[in-house]
């Protein structure tokens, strides 16, 4: 668990006291002219007075008026607190007091966003405030050069996505010369959509790449053999379709087709991989649900936003089996050189907060996981939207058809509609089943069009059919003379297994006020339905339980795996350790040259090592056959690994300086490297089945 430091600033009795004293300091510094406000903020250390100046500055810059509740969220901010925070309530301004005083505080603050677009947006916006406190602003986005980012990671407020501030401090830890190094030291967090980077992304590794490839020529003639495999013949399907099994006839069919007497011999093992990794192309990944093809390339789709995500791919050679299955140009994947989770990098962050829509149901997670407690701020009107019970049938065409009458029903009012889908395939299927009336839909095939679509999505009359994106950072304004209709109708076509994702569908109705309503259709064949409440009658009947126990098990998941990943990152911390100290000069060199070869050497051995650990991942949980604790016999392993990877170290920088030397190598040539995501464990299928069944044991324990 990670433990971060309480915030230094007075605490009185109650929030309610605290807001009555600022509101008091802000109509007295109302009365300054802007050179005595501009010197009021540049003295300001006390939150309090932060967010009261805040408060005057925000009103003349931005003609924006800060309300109670506002100034209630920038004082949990302020205090290292997860802040929920429903839709148009100006989450945005809320954040402004808090990232100045993290600014003054600690020296800087890194302000996460989930896109570029919001990075820049919020950066400008809110720079008039930041300014009257005499305070730097920086922004990173996609495509900038070096000096770009390392003048912008030196403001004193940096808005960047996470995932760009984890790839430049993976290629700070491969570089070569210190001035090439773009990053400073972490100082501060807050987090934009806290829920879905800690969370729904907290375990996707970010990973840097290159040298060799790493692509054979094999999954080809595979492929074409994989093709012509039969369900339940050639393969079986586990129980909630999440993982793949060859049959013996499937056995028999590759190693006739490849001339090999023993599929399950060490030195098939590359062709055992690649059929795998055909079988889970084929088998378990649907085209228009889990990626789509999009300008000669595999997009993979975010199943919690259903939006494409940037430079995210599954791992290597699994990645290059669905190009293949696809007939797409498969990409070069090389080496995998580091590789950090969004959770280790927020760890690496001394003091961190955040703020989202949606984020009560998951406090025990918050807590847990982050040592972070999590407050809900109230609304500063009354929610007056209605919530419908759910409606439940029992096969997806019945249910799909009760969809459809409902947004006749509904349109046929002039409310204007919006279907929330789980996927690109279903969102189509819908809309070309609702014939002659007029909609639009939005989903990772045309998210460019998402501003122009959600800014209509309000009006009187319109049906709006979209995936899980337009759940989150989208403002959907009513139009004229809707609010007398019941404002804004929201449909659900399933539950999903977070009920987060749920109740942002629902949050797109009923902001600041305004009338709305929503319900949720299931039906007994829906992916949640099936498989989890197939086997409980009592469960098929609420799917919130279902929601429930699945958060229930995927957090125990999760703790359980910190044991495994625990280990690992202590180990990266360690090396970075050690190759920072070549690289400033902390630890001595006798010449430039050993310095190069002894950064190079710690690369390479600690791509081999992540190579190594990979593998033996794969593999552990066939210890459990011989009836020891695969947990163990893992964090053994690789701590015996780890010891060899030290010790190798002097050893292979005198082999190398001596090639360097007579001219054989040049340590300053490391090539082209690349930054992308990947999908840890895709289909839980090692250290996750694990974890699922020691989840499930621990349960039947405690009942």
């Amino acid at each position: 668990m990670l433990s971060f430091l309480r915030s230094k600033f007075p605490r009185p009795d109650s929030a309610g006291s605290t807001i009555t004293q600022i509101n008091e300091r802000r109509r007295k510094l109302a009365g300054l002219q802007d050179g005595e406000l501009k010197c009021a903020a540049e003295r300001a250390r006390d939150i309090n007075e932060i967010i009261a100046v805040t408060a005057v500055v925000a009103a003349r810059v931005l003609r924006l008026e800060m309300f109670d509740v506002q100034l209630r969220g920038a004082l949990a901010l302020a205090n290292g607190k997860i802040v929920e925070m429903q839709t148009g309530e100006g989450k945005t301004l809320t954040a402004v007091p808090p990232i100045i005083w993290y600014a003054k505080d600690r020296g800087s603050i890194h302000v996460m966003t989930v896109n570029d677009y919001l990075a820049l947006r919020d950066a400008r916006w809110m720079g008039g405030i930041y300014e009257f406190f005499g305070l730097t602003v920086g922004c990173i986005r996609q495509g900038m050069g070096s000096e770009e980012r390392k003048h912008a990671y030196a403001s004193d407020i940096t808005y960047a996505t996470a995932n760009e501030i984890g790839f430049d401090y993976l290629r700070d830890q491969i570089a070569l010369y210190a001035n090439h190094q773009v990053h400073r030291p972490f100082a501060a967090a807050l987090v934009d959509e806290a829920d879905s980077i800690l969370i729904d992304e907290a375990r996707i590794p970010l990973v840097v790449a290159g040298s060799e490839s790493d692509q054979d020529a094999i999954v080809f003639p595979v492929d074409h053999l994989v093709r012509r495999f039969r369900p339940l013949v050639h393969y079986t399907l586990d129980e909630h379709g999440r993982n793949v099994a060859l049959t013996d006839a499937g056995v028999e069919a590759v190693e006739g087709t490849f001339d090999r007497g023993n599929l399950f011999a060490e030195e098939n093992l590359a062709l055992h991989t690649a059929v795998q990794n055909s079988l889970h192309a084929h088998a378990l990944l649907r085209r228009d649900v889990d990626y789509l093809v999009k300008n000669g390339a595999i997009e993979s789709v975010d199943e919690f936003k259903g939006r494409i995500v940037q430079e995210r791919r599954w791992p290597a050679a699994l990645h290059t089996a669905i190009e293949v299955k696809e007939g797409v140009a498969p990409k070069v994947q090389g080496r995998v050189l580091g590789s950090i989770t969004m959770e280790n990098l927020l760890s690496l962050y001394p003091k961190i907060c955040g703020m989202t829509g949606t984020a009560a149901t998951q406090a025990k997670e918050f807590q847990s996981v982050y040592g972070l407690e999590v407050e809900a701020i109230p609304t500063n009107r009354p929610v007056i939207r209605v919530d419908h019970p759910d409606v439940i049938f029992r096969t997806l065409r019945e249910k799909e058809q009760a969809v459809l009458e409902e947004i006749r029903r509904e349109h046929e009012k002039g409310r204007p509609v919006l279907v929330g889908t789980v996927s690109v395939e279903e969102s189509e299927r819908l809309s070309a089943r609702l014939g002659n009336i007029p909609h639009q839909t939005l989903n990772a095939r045309n998210e460019e069009e998402e501003a122009a679509i959600i800014a209509r999505a309000g009006e009187r009359g319109a049906v709006t059919i979209s995936t899980n994106m337009a759940g989150r950072g989208t403002d959907i304004k009513l139009g004229a003379g809707v609010a007398e209709l019941g404002g804004l109708h929201v449909i659900g076509t399933n539950r999903h297994e977070s009920r987060r994702i749920d109740n942002q569908l629902r949050g797109r109705a009923g902001r600041q006020g305004d009338p709305g309503s929503s319900r949720f259709f299931v039906s007994y064949q829906d992916d949640l339905m099936v498989k989890y409440g197939i086997d409980d009658p009592k469960l098929k009947h609420n799917p919130e339980s279902i929601q429930r126990m699945v958060e229930g098990e995927s957090l125990d998941i999760r703790n359980f795996l910190h044991k495994y990943e625990g280990v690992v990152e202590g180990q990266r911390q360690a090396i970075e350790q050690r190759r920072q100290g070549v690289l400033t000069g902390a630890t001595l060199s006798s010449t430039e040259l050993e310095r190069l070869v002894s950064l190079t050497v710690i690369d390479d051995l600690w791509a081999e090592h992540l190579a190594a650990i990979t593998e033996l991942r794969e593999g552990i949980h066939w210890v459990e056959l011989g009836g020891r604790v695969p947990i163990h016999e893992y964090l053994k392993e690789i701590h015996k690994r780890f010891e060899d990877l030290e010790a190798r170290v002097p050893e292979e920088v005198r082999k190398r300086l001596a090639e360097a030397k007579t001219g054989r190598r040049d340590p300053s040539r490391r090539g082209a490297t690349w930054t992308y995501l990947t999908t840890d464990l895709p289909f839980g299928n090692l250290s996750d089945r694990i974890a699922r069944g020691w989840a499930r044991k621990f349960r039947r324990w405690a009942t």
